[in-house]
């Protein structure tokens, strides 16, 4: 019988985007904003 294999490598989705975190908030934040102010300027 063969040890099954452990990898320290975790395949959780939400560990390899955390680190992006500090950049994307940001970002999307700047997005929405914009986004909004668009569509206020346009309904005026």
């Amino acid at each position: 019988m063969s040890e099954p294999q452990h990898d320290t490598h975790s395949d959780d989705p939400i560990e390899q985007i955390i680190h992006k975190i500090p950049i994307v908030l940001p970002v999307a934040g700047g997005v929405l904003m914009f986004l909004l102010a668009f569509i206020a300027v346009y309904m005026a």
